[in-house]
């Protein structure tokens, strides 16, 4: 619970810091610029808090794992959600109106992850998990969109280090394999997602791992 809150405010602090120039710059998810990304932030935090708010009653069907449903094709764009955000965003046309926003929507889902019951059943996406579960798997979520966020920002601050740690943990147990303990944290992450390629010697440690690459989530 206090990994979600560090990961979630150390990623809308971020945000918060950026000025109006680096919106329109390109972000680390293909096809986004940064403006789009923050847009599709204030979506996830609304996501956050329907699912905070949307007790179930049976048994959970998955947990921090096994909530990712994993392609091995990154997103094309075409996808309606997708091409709605874009507009979504552009329609802000002040980075500060998405600052507001993000800010507001993102701090009341914060809050609703502090006072939430991690037994608690919530239901999603016709799946049941435990609000910790639910709250675990974000911590992949915020730390990957984290990066994506500072993909070209050199000055912008990085992802909490146990956050970025965790979310590995995470891959690797999605992955059902370990990245080479050589790779760091971040590299693991923007390897593994394929939001970097691996040079030469990354791909000959990686091994048998390399065929199950990328796991692009969803």
């Amino acid at each position: 619970m206090d990994l979600f809150s560090r990961s979630w405010t150390a990623l809308r602090t971020a945000v918060a810091e950026l000025p109006d120039e680096d919106f329109t710059r390109p972000s680390g998810c293909s096809g986004w610029l940064v403006q789009d990304l923050v847009c599709h932030l204030i979506i996830d935090a609304q996501d956050v808090l329907i699912t905070l708010v949307t007790p179930a009653d049976t048994e959970p069907t998955v947990d921090a794992v096994t909530y990712w449903n994993v392609d091995d094709r990154p997103p094309t764009g075409e996808d309606p959600l997708d091409a709605l955000i874009v507009r979504l965003a552009s329609a802000y046309e002040d980075p500060g109106l998405l600052r507001f926003h993000l800010d507001d929507v993102g701090s009341a889902a914060g809050r609703a992850a502090e006072l939430a019951d991690p037994a608690l059943r919530v239901g999603t996406q016709d799946e049941v998990l435990t609000v910790e579960d639910y709250l675990t798997a974000y911590v992949l979520e915020w730390t990957l969109h984290h990066l994506d966020l500072i993909a070209h920002l050199a000055d912008a601050a990085e992802p909490p280090a146990d956050g970025l740690a965790k979310s590995r943990e995470l891959l690797e147990k999605i992955a059902g394999a370990a990245f080479p303990l050589s790779f760091s944290d971040r590299d693991a992450l923007l390897i593994g997602t394929g939001r970097r390629a691996p040079d030469a010697a990354e791909q000959a440690e990686l091994g048998e791992l390399a065929a199950k690459l990328p796991l692009v989530l969803g």
